[in-house]
Formats: C-alpha cells, structure tokens, sequence
C-alpha cells in the first residue's frame, strides 16, 4: 500500500531516508577510523537493526532491556565476519541485572566509582577473561550552548558522570576507557570544545602521546589535517583501516606505533551522543580530523553513539483529522494522535513538529491550531496553516517522527499506540507492528 493508505495514527519509517542517514554515517567512520553505535534511547525499531547493521559498528543501551534488544537483534548480526558490539551505560545497575550484563555486553560504563565498586565481584571476572571492556562516565562540566536543560548532562547538580575533583590520580584497576555525554542536537563545535577540555583536565588517563606536537591552536574545523598535524602516521591509517568489517584495531594500532604501558590509561574513549552528524550544515570533514588526531596521537579507540543523527528526518506520524472545532481565537483540529502520547518531546522540550504541506499561523490561508482526542487540556501539538480548508478524513503528515516518539510513547487516556510501518526504497508501505487492547491493559 501507499503512505496514503495506511491506518492511523501510524508511525512510518523511511527506508531511504534512513539509508541516506547512514551512510553519511559509514562515510565518516570508514575515513575516520571511529566506530559508531546506534543510540537506542533514540530510535529502537528493532526490525529495522539489519539495515542499521550493514552500516556501523554496533549499538548502545541506557538499561538492561534495551541492552537485551541489542544481543537478540543486533549483536548477533556480522558482516566481514564481524559482530556488531553491544554497548551499555546505566546511572545504577540492579545486583539482579549484573550478571546478565556482563554476558551480553561487550562495553560496561559505570556512572560512578561506588557502581564500579559496588558491581566488582561480578564484572572484574568477565573483565579478566576478556570478555568485556569497562569504563566510567567523567563530567566534562561544559555545558553546549543554547542546551535545553531538561537534557543537559553538564547542568549544575547533574548526576550525571564523575566530576575530575572526584577521580584518582590513575584510573581504577580494570577500567579501559573514559565516556563523555554533553550535547544534543549538536554541530561540530561544541564537541571540539568539549574534546580539548576533557584532553586537558582528564590528561592524566591519556595514553602517552605516539605524536608530540603543540595542538594549543589546532582548530580542527578550520585547518587541514594532514599538513596542520604533522602526523607521520596519516596514510598508515589509511591502510589500517578495515572498511569491511569494522574490525577492533586498537591493538595493532598500539604495535604499529611503538606504544606500550597501558596500564591505569585508557584503550578508548566514548564522545556520547547528541551529535547531529547527518543534517546538512554539519562540519563532517572536521569531525574526521578530530578522530583521526584522537587516534594516531594516542592510539586509542574512538567511539560515537549518535540516536538523532541516524534517523534524522526518516520518518512520519501520520494521523486522520476526525473533527474541527471552532474556538474564540481560531478553530482546533482534533487529531487521532497525541502530543502528550505519541510525541511527548512537542511537550517537553518544548518545541513545533514540522509538518508537510504547512507553513507558520497566518502564512497561508487557513490557520488551525492542533490537538487531540485525549482530556489533557494542554494537549496541543501546535499552531499551522495550510492553503486549504481542513476537512473531517483529512491526512495530516508530521515529519521527523521516527526519533523520541515511539520509543517514548504512552497509552494515557487508554489512547491507542499508533502502528509501526517502513516505507521501502519501491515506495511500498509495509506494516512492521500493530498495537490494540491488550498492549494497553498489559502495562496497567
């Protein structure tokens, strides 16, 4: 069937755009040498994780279920003869859950030293068996400008991550690398920024440097690498790199260079999410020369785990108008869908979901605010106008609806979830999940 056709309210995911978004996404990893992992806080459409998985390198999870999802449905996926890596990081961890994690994981990031402490009798026998690697999650205490507090990692108080005031002078026994989280919906600069602070402050976890050079004015968005960095190693690189298989080369890295005396030093570093790698004004080609320099200066292993970037603008939530209601200020469109429900991020961050064939209130013709069927009254999605009447049966097109939406969504009101379909590279709609009844009572 057509996207016309389909029932709604339903969610639809874009192959295409999906595909677009990663390989963007496969670009920068191959030139880089970085592994990227799919953020499923983010966009969790497991059905879905065999295309992801032709791409990048893994995925990452922010709890035990979503880290389950990713061994069913991700991890067990190989090309080149390589498995996909299951990454998680947790605020705390149940005792109940430790175990498991640590069979199904390959990283573990703790989000404090009593965590690490606390779950060592479980993790430091798999660590040892090298089965799993481990990290802690530092504060970089810098906050990425006009962030949203809601989601700002770095905002005073934040439980998030270990603040340097609070660390040893050498990492704790067993832990491999350091992760860093601050952005959200980011370009390239304050990841840059925030890279050269956490290179300073938590210095002392850094590998020794394989390259000495004075990186005080390096600007990685303004210079070309290769003559700027003075790096030897750069078309080393180039050949180290397996495209195929995405394969762990962090210990070839460290023979290729001469490195050794790892120990109390990091093996990687995680850079978070919140990078918007795939919009269009993103500063990629500065990206690749951050990583690199990341990599040939301390031989290390980079990893980023973007959730936005990899389905940025690749899906819609298609919803049926099923009444007009004229208002003292302008009339309201009663939807079969739910900002409170089916895109609770319009209420929480809060922002305006685009919307095809619209424009702002008052630009076109007809201008409507949008709402719900649910008792909320703050339930409003937004104010639109259109160059048409809207009519009762009418189809309504939001965009940029296959992040935060169904992996937030809820049954307030005993709303029904919206379906779950792709629209493939034909243009054929094909209906991945349905939802009724028994999804809303089963989580009661």
């Amino acid at each position: 069937m057509k996207i016309s056709e389909v029932q709604t309210p339903a969610y639809v995911i874009d192959e295409k755009k999906l595909r677009d978004n990663l390989e963007i996404l496969r670009d920068v990893q191959d030139k880089s040498g970085a592994k990227i992992l799919l953020a499923q806080k983010a966009y969790s459409a497991y059905q879905t994780y065999p295309i992801i998985a032709e791409y990048l390198a893994g995925a990452t999870a922010s709890g035990i279920y979503e880290a389950r999802l990713a061994h069913e449905e991700f991890k067990a996926i190989a090309y080149g003869g390589v498995e996909r890596e299951n990454h998680v990081y947790e605020p705390a961890y149940k005792d109940d859950e430790m175990e498991e994690i640590c069979q199904i994981c390959d990283h573990i990031v703790f989000n404090s030293l009593t965590q690490l402490e606390h779950h060592r009798p479980v993790w430091e026998k798999y660590a040892a068996d090298g089965k799993i690697s481990v990290g802690i999650r530092v504060n970089p205490e810098i906050s990425a400008e006009d962030a949203h507090e809601i989601y700002d990692p770095c905002a005073p108080g934040s439980r998030l991550g270990i603040r340097n005031e609070h660390l040893p002078d050498m990492l704790p026994d067993g832990v491999d690398g350091i992760h860093i989280h601050n952005l959200c919906e980011q370009g390239f600069e304050p990841l840059e920024e925030t890279f050269l602070k956490v290179e300073q402050v938590f210095s002392r976890f850094f590998p020794n440097p394989v390259i000495e050079d004075d990186y005080d004015s390096f600007v990685f968005r303004d210079m070309g690498y290769e003559e700027s960095a003075g790096s030897e190693y750069s078309d080393d690189f180039d050949e180290i790199e397996s495209l195929d298989g995405i394969e762990d080369d962090t210990d070839d890295l460290n023979a290729e260079f001469g490195l050794t005396g790892f120990e109390g030093k990091i093996r990687w570093i995680n850079l978070g999410g919140g990078h918007h790698i795939t919009r269009e004004d993103y500063d990629r080609d500065a990206l690749v020369r951050l990583i690199r320099y990341i990599r040939e200066k301390y031989g290390i292993e980079v990893y980023l785990e973007p959730g936005e970037a990899i389905a940025l603008n690749a899906g819609y939530l298609v919803t049926t108008v099923m009444d007009v209601v004229q208002t003292d200020r302008m009339p309201v469109l009663i939807l079969d869908t739910s900002a409170s429900c089916h895109m609770p991020d319009v209420i929480e961050m809060p922002y305006r979901p685009p919307l095809m064939d619209s424009e702002q209130p008052g630009e076109m013709n007809f201008t409507y605010r949008l709402s719900s069927r649910t008792c909320l009254a703050g339930d409003v999605i937004g104010d639109y106008s259109f160059a048409e009447e809207k009519k009762i049966g009418d189809k309504l097109y939001f965009e940029d609806m296959a992040i935060y939406s169904f992996v937030k969504n809820n049954t307030f009101n005993g709303m029904p979830l919206p379906d779950i379909d792709i629209r493939h590279l034909d243009g054929e709609v094909e209906v991945l999940k349905t939802f009724d009844y028994s999804d809303f009572k089963s989580r009661l």
